[in-house]
């Protein structure tokens, strides 16, 4: 059934979606921002082109529509019409969800400061993605911050609303946690879900982890290891990267009310947090042995001691505790085919990373800042990292420093034939 005005309110909501099509702007010609504060250029081409795409395409399905009103449609009934008409909405409301999530981001880039600085993480998440041993095909990466306490990330290569393919990694970090050592564990712990998914680590070790449990005298242990390794493998890469400030940046996230600390279930991919940071200094000590790992690790059960639990949570933590050592070798002697041999423990920057030579590039710094900017940014924040951890640096020095450091790569990005005089540079 079908009015005969029915067709001409169809051709004017098409022509509506058209002139609101004509009405969207490419991110070039309206995101303010400080050439310091963009986006590599690789991620925004990365961006326009997927956009103009899709617009393209969408355009091209409102003329079809069009044509199609004039031709077979006008024998149509008004729900087949309503239908077809339907379906372009849907098309048109993906690509505006693409437009939001990409607009989120860069409208915060013209953020007195914080757009530099999100720049400068930028470049330290580009950074994390980089191995000593194994080049990877990486995606550009964005960052944006949030409200709230934890970090999140859209990887490059998943489908974003209406099937395409996201051409960047677009991470989001927590508000709260600018800026200071944490904001790295934070972020390279994202970074790690896309490194993983690189090198399909998570099914690999998943694998790995199903044998060992076949034949375990405790199986429990490793059938929950089996379902959080996706989050173990992020905590992993970021430790491989930021060494002790990886698992200190941990415990400023998880450091909750007591209840959540210990609330043991498999309703996410996320170990508890009191075991979660136990993990975090099991891979740091299999990667980088020092008594550090079981200092921390002590101040942790100081600062939630297990007293007081019920027996049956009690059983599940011991026979997880029990089963760290042999987890953590497992990882970091983990044997991907992707990695034709190599053992994930080789393919970061272990040998340069031990906490003690850490500690000596600190000195050697002397605070100057013309020889720490020439050092990498996941070596960076590492170094300041394990000084914090050792007392050598203050969390206001720590914070001024990176602010430095975040300004300065972000400068070095927007302009690579002049470096930036660290003079220019105020805290």
């Amino acid at each position: 059934m079908r009015h005969p005005s029915d067709l001409r309110f169809f051709k004017n909501e098409a022509y509506a979606l058209i002139s609101r099509l004509n009405g969207l702007k490419p991110f070039s010609l309206n995101t303010p921002m400080v050439r310091a504060a963009s986006i590599s250029d690789d991620a925004f081409l990365g961006i326009e082109r997927m956009l103009a795409k899709v617009s393209r395409e969408l355009r091209q399905s409102i003329q079809e529509f069009l044509l199609w009103l004039k031709q077979e449609g006008a024998e149509a009934n008004t729900d087949q019409v309503q239908q077809r008409y339907a379906e372009l909405k849907m098309k048109f409301n993906f690509l505006l969800d693409k437009l939001d999530i990409f607009g989120d981001v860069l409208t915060q880039r013209g953020e007195h400061e914080t757009g530099v600085w999100l720049a400068g993480l930028d470049v330290l998440a580009q950074d994390a993605l980089q191995l000593s041993a194994q080049p990877l095909a990486a995606p550009p990466l964005i960052c944006f911050v949030e409200r709230g306490h934890g970090a999140a990330i859209r990887r490059a290569r998943t489908r974003l609303p209406g099937g395409e393919t996201n051409p960047v990694a677009v991470i989001q970090v927590p508000r709260e946690r600018m800026v200071g050592s944490g904001i790295g564990s934070s972020l390279v712990h994202e970074v790690g879900h896309q490194g993983a998914a690189l090198l399909d680590l998570v099914e690999s070790l998943r694998a790995e982890i199903a044998q060992v449990q076949q034949s375990a005298e405790q199986p429990l242990p490793w059938q929950l290891f089996q379902h959080w390794i996706s989050e173990i493998i992020a905590d992993f890469w970021a430790t491989a990267h930021l060494g002790i400030s990886a698992t200190t940046g941990l415990m400023g996230v998880v450091s909750l009310p007591r209840y959540f600390v210990f609330r043991i279930g498999l309703e996410g991919p996320h170990p508890f947090p009191w075991i979660r940071v136990k993990t975090s200094c099991a891979l740091g000590n299999a990667l980088f042995p020092h008594p550090q790992w079981q200092q921390w690790a002590q101040r942790w059960e100081r600062m939630y001691p297990r007293e007081g639990l019920d027996e049956q949570k009690l059983q599940i933590i011991q026979a997880l505790e029990k089963a760290l050592p042999a987890f953590a070798e497992l990882v970091v002697n983990h044997r991907p085919a992707i990695l034709n041999g190599q053992a994930l423990g080789e393919i970061f920057y272990a040998s340069e990373r031990m906490p003690d030579q850490l500690l000596a590039l600190y000195r050697e710094w002397n605070g100057q800042f013309e020889t720490i900017k020439k050092t990498r940014p996941t070596l960076a924040f590492a170094v300041i990292g394990q000084a914090k951890a050792a007392g050598l640096l203050s969390a206001k020095d720590e914070t001024d420093l990176l602010q430095r450091l975040l300004t300065q790569w972000a400068w070095e990005r927007s302009d690579g034939k002049h470096q930036l005089n660290h003079n220019l540079i105020t805290n």
